[in-house]
């Protein structure tokens, strides 16, 4: 291989998969954190199994040719919380959060939110809210209140 054509195979690879992920551009990314979910009977079910853990999960859900992102996440006091990968101030920026410890940081102003505090506090730059409910041995998020949070992320003309 020639050294222009390896150059620009690295500078690809840079673009695409190593810089979106440290940047919170994973829209940009060829490979998105957020896993697909369709729904069934208008319901979005995510066994507990899957997300019973310390780790974020993100999500993303298509409506009317817009992917609403969000992410599930169990704090330490064990509750199941779900939020939108958004908030009311920084989401024009399409970051996101990322899970640090028991928290979740917004990437793009950096602000940290405790895990306990996801479906409590709003607004600000805290995660959106997103109503979820545990039936059986399943999260389920009704498809109206993903779809309620296409606002942070309608692309902007």
């Amino acid at each position: 291989m020639h050294h222009p054509t390896r150059l620009a195979l690295c500078g690809l690879l840079i673009l695409f998969i190593v810089l979106p992920p440290a940047t919170g551009l994973a829209g940009f990314s060829l490979f998105s954190r957020h896993k697909a979910v369709s729904p069934s009977q208008d319901q979005v079910r995510i066994p507990l199994e899957r997300i019973n853990d310390d780790k974020a999960h993100y999500y993303k859900y298509q409506q009317a040719g817009t992917a609403i992102r969000f992410f599930v996440v169990r704090s330490r006091d064990g509750v199941i919380r779900a939020a939108f990968d958004a908030c009311d101030v920084c989401f024009p920026a399409a970051k996101g959060y990322t899970k640090e410890g028991d928290f979740m940081t917004c990437v793009n102003c950096g602000q940290k939110f405790h895990t306990s505090r996801i479906n409590v506090e709003r607004g600000g730059c805290n995660p959106a809210p997103l109503r979820r409910r545990l039936e059986g041995a399943e999260l389920v998020i009704d498809s109206r209140d993903i779809a309620a949070g296409n606002r942070f992320f309608r692309s902007r003309r």
